[in-house]
């Protein structure tokens, strides 16, 4: 119950956190589906919640994986998915504003710079059009 009173956790997270402590004779994962009866427990606002809280650091690729590491459905992913995409150029703006500020000057720096938008999960059309836009920077 303390990590569900922390933050949601996957159902595939909490059993891996768990499945040490789980002694001879119990069986964790009637305790996990009692938990999913009681809606205590959910995948879907695991994800919804993951998806809320790295949408403004990091692109739909960064965010997909990270999903898939918790063990998040693929279905669950996939409807995730569109509403980070209409955002993903907005992100990606504010997060290269932040580090950088200022378009590259040559072919160097333009590398480093995208370099670190793929890092942070941003897809190349993204990375590139934010590279490109003559947007004001304040």
């Amino acid at each position: 119950m303390r990590y569900l009173a922390r933050r949601e956790h996957s159902r595939a997270e909490l059993h891996a956190k768990l499945s040490p402590y789980v002694q001879e004779g119990e069986d964790l994962d009637a305790v996990l589906d009692e938990l999913e009866k009681k809606n205590w427990l959910s995948d879907a606002r695991a994800a919804t919640m993951l998806v809320d809280s790295k949408r403004s650091r990091f692109g739909t690729q960064r965010i997909a994986h990270e999903l898939r590491q918790k063990g998040i459905a693929e279905n669950l992913i996939a409807d995730a998915m569109p509403q980070l995409k209409e955002t993903e150029l907005d992100a990606a703006r504010e997060v290269w504003l932040r580090k950088f500020g200022v378009q590259p000057q040559d072919q160097k720096e333009k590398a480093k710079q995208v370099r670190f938008l793929q890092s942070r999960g941003f897809s190349m059309d993204v990375i590139f059009r934010v590279l490109r836009s003559d947007f004001d920077i304040e």
